[in-house]
């Protein structure tokens, strides 16, 4: 009797793990400090069902401390690295460059979603403009900024940074660096700085 009590257990864990498994999604995620990139500035593609695993799995990966504090609308991550919130500055993220509505352990990815997490300080119009950069031909880069919505926002005072160089983005989002060795990032006064691209 025991002995089929074990087995049953064993199996019915089995069968929990693999429906995890089955409802995680491949994804990318990437954690932007306060001063550095604390994870992924190439995002890295994990396997996660919701944006708090998405933030568990890199700290593993990454090596880096998060906490997290019940709150009045569930698990809210109070610090990661060596910045915890405080007043209007915090830890917050988006899916696909916006913002959701829920808690980061309600979020249900889907495959391709990309996570980021971020320190913002947060003003009377929102949080920061996260920062976007993609290849946009031979040397070339596009850069869109995006606010909480993960609408388009106009750029501030944006420049890429590659090999030790700074090239000015213009208004309409696009600038060419040209030859480079090194990962090309992207900062704008008052947003959260780019993913790098190669």
């Amino acid at each position: 009797m025991v002995r089929r009590l074990l087995v049953l257990t064993a199996l019915t864990a089995l069968a929990l793990a693999l429906a995890a498994s089955a409802l995680a999604a491949t994804i990318t995620v990437r954690v932007e400090g306060k001063t550095r990139s604390i994870f992924g500035s190439l995002p890295v593609t994990v396997e996660a069902s919701n944006a708090m695993q998405a933030l568990d799995i890199a700290s593993t990966l990454g090596e880096f401390h998060y906490q997290v504090v019940d709150s009045s609308f569930g698990p809210y991550v109070s610090q990661i690295g060596k910045y915890p919130a405080a007043g209007a500055s915090g830890w917050v993220f988006k899916v696909n460059g916006a913002s959701p509505p829920v808690g980061a352990d309600k979020v249900e990815l889907k495959d391709g979603d990309a996570v980021l997490w971020y320190f913002a300080t947060f003003g009377d119009l929102g949080g920061p403009a996260t920062l976007e950069l993609k290849a946009a031909g031979a040397g070339c880069y596009a850069l869109s900024a995006l606010d909480d919505a993960g609408k388009k926002v106009a750029l501030r005072s944006a420049s890429l940074h590659v090999d030790g160089r700074r090239v000015k983005v213009p208004a309409g989002g696009k600038a060419c660096v040209g030859r480079h060795t090194g990962l090309v990032r992207a900062f704008a006064v008052g947003a959260v700085r780019s993913n790098a691209v190669r």
